[in-house]
């Protein structure tokens, strides 16, 4: 796991009391609103429906125990004791006081956390694979090169200002976790035809009004070139990407306007001129990244545990759990161990302060004090002895952390919706409450199987709709809500944007609709078949005739 050094120590330091000052200045009146907006942007600090919210940086999604622990500390002291995990791999804080928004981002620089690039036209938090560095599947942990983005990436005197947000995800797993498609710079790790490790990378991808899956800019580009490259890409949009209407001014937009290969073209012909500059990476300085992000000490143990096997037999709570929510890992005798926090009936991302502080001893306890934060949101204990899953589960189980529904239709995603955002159409969070209760029994779950449903409260697809294998987008509709539908989309590396399926639902109606998709799924489904995998056979008139036969 990285560490700060001295450069980033000071950084955060002066930044900090940057804000300090510019928070005094607003309350004082010497600031307008409008005057401190730019600045509380460019600290994590946004104007809310009822309050100020404050988003703080989890780089890449990683955090140490010590680190969970102030997460849980800052919502106790600061907020109504809980925090909100997105699926930019941050925490949001929706209660803060603005006086007291100084005081907490002091206490979490002690631990090596800010909320630099949270927010603004800016390159924001690189996320990644949640189980990097774990997983089984894994070419190579890829946080190493995170790390060297969030590097390059902070206060980039070129790119502070950018024409509109900017998002960039990585990967080291064939099998993406990371939606890496549906970011302005997705690099997906895998090895050429002369056995070197380097990136694909897609540009253009991003959800919101105009969704957009990436397209591939460059098959591969090796690790000592990545960021000559990326700066390359970044130069391009930020001369070219529009600045005259913020709707118009995503990457995305100018990938698509512009078209790929015209784009590839200048992002070619701007690298040439800096790929043997400064940003060229030497081995050396790669190799020493990557021995900061080091395997923990391993034990040396045998993948068959007799008593884990065992205790799953003697308490079908536990199997239940470790059959979805338990992952295989690289190390033989480790598990990766999730942490749902989707409760049946409870509200998609939120922890409490004791649940963040327990997740952050349970962290140092069982996993080498290593703890995730999912895109998904959700939390990962990466490197747990199978030996010791037992007793996690039943820490879990006693603070309502050890919901069995990883992939399941209850491990829904939502944004915070109109409950909180000044952005929101529509709430999200009562109906993803109504959704899981409706769909809490465990065996159900079950037999619908991997099911992604994704819900925004608006356009702006916080929740990641366009992606979800169904999709709840929530509009208003002269004063009420109502509730659009997509079917078909993933953010896996078959990465696609769900279609419409037709008129929406009220909100009286919306739930059933989703039951009626369900129950037609099941009913046409051939055997292990998921639904993404049964609507691309059958594709959207079977799901639209139980919706909308009657109308």
């Amino acid at each position: 796991m990285y560490r700060y050094d001295d450069f980033d120590r000071q950084l955060v330091a002066e930044r900090t009391a940057q804000f300090r000052d510019q928070v005094a200045r607003r309350i004082s009146g010497e600031l307008t609103e409008d005057q401190f907006k730019p600045l509380r942007l460019m600290n994590g600090v946004y104007l809310q429906l009822h309050a100020y919210m404050l988003r703080v940086a989890v780089p890449y999604g990683t955090l140490n125990g010590e680190q969970m622990r102030k997460l849980g500390y800052i919502a106790r002291t600061y907020d109504k004791g809980y925090g909100h995990f997105t699926t930019r791999q941050n925490i949001q804080y929706n209660w803060p006081k603005l006086n007291e928004i100084p005081d907490a981002l002091a206490d979490l620089a002690t631990v090596e956390m800010h909320a630099i690039q949270t927010s603004g036209n800016c390159i924001r938090n690189t996320t990644t694979d949640q189980y990097a560095g774990a997983a089984a599947d894994e070419i190579e942990d890829p946080r190493p090169y995170c790390e060297l983005i969030r590097q390059w990436s902070t206060f980039h005197p070129e790119f502070t200002y950018l024409p509109r947000k900017f998002k960039i995800a990585v990967t080291g797993s064939p099998n993406d976790r990371a939606a890496v498609r549906v970011h302005d710079i997705g690099l997906r790790m895998h090895k050429n035809a002369a056995g070197e490790t380097g990136f694909e990378v897609t540009i253009g991808g991003g959800l919101g009004r105009t969704p957009f899956v990436g397209k591939t800019v460059r098959d591969f580009i090796g690790k000592n070139d990545l960021f000559s490259y990326l700066e390359a890409i970044l130069r391009v949009y930020n001369r070219f990407g529009r600045r005259d209407n913020k709707y118009k001014a995503r990457f995305k937009i100018l990938v698509h306007e512009v078209g790929i290969d015209d784009i590839r073209q200048q992002v070619e012909e701007e690298w040439a001129k800096i790929k043997d500059g400064s940003l060229r990476v030497s081995d050396d300085e790669i190799a020493q990244y990557i021995a900061q992000f080091a395997p923990p000490a391993f034990e040396e143990l045998q993948d068959n545990d007799p008593e884990f096997e065992r205790r799953k037999q003697a308490h079908p709570d536990f199997a239940a759990w470790v059959r979805s929510n338990v992952i295989a890992h690289k190390q033989p005798g480790y598990a990766i161990a999730n942490i749902s926090l989707k409760p049946i009936g409870g509200i998609p991302g939120d922890a409490t302060a004791a649940q963040m502080e327990l997740v952050g001893d349970l962290a140092d306890q069982y996993s080498f004090g290593d703890v995730r934060v999912t895109h998904e949101q959700n939390l990962v204990l990466p490197h747990v002895k199978k030996a010791d899953l037992f007793s996690l589960w039943a820490e879990l189980n006693g603070a309502q952390l050890a919901t069995a529904n990883l992939g399941f239709v209850t491990d829904i995603i939502a944004c915070p919706g109109l409950d909180y955002c000044a952005l929101a159409t529509a709430r999200s969070i009562p109906l993803s409450q109504r959704i899981s209760e409706r769909f809490g029994d465990l065996e159900r779950q079950y037999d619908i199987g991997e099911l992604k449903i994704k819900i925004s409260g608006c356009i702006n697809a916080c929740g990641h709709h366009h992606v979800g294998h169904i999709g709840i987008l929530g509009l208003d509709k002269r004063g009420k809500e109502f509730y659009q539908i997509t079917l078909g989309g993933d953010a896996s590396q078959d990465a696609a944007i769900g279609k419409i399926a037709g008129a929406g639902f009220s909100e009286a109606e919306v739930v059933d609709a989703i039951e009626a998709l369900i129950t037609r799924y099941i009913d046409i489904r051939t055997v292990g078949e998921r639904f993404i995998d049964t609507y691309r056979r059958v594709g959207m008139d079977p799901f639209k005739e139980v919706l909308y036969g009657d109308r």
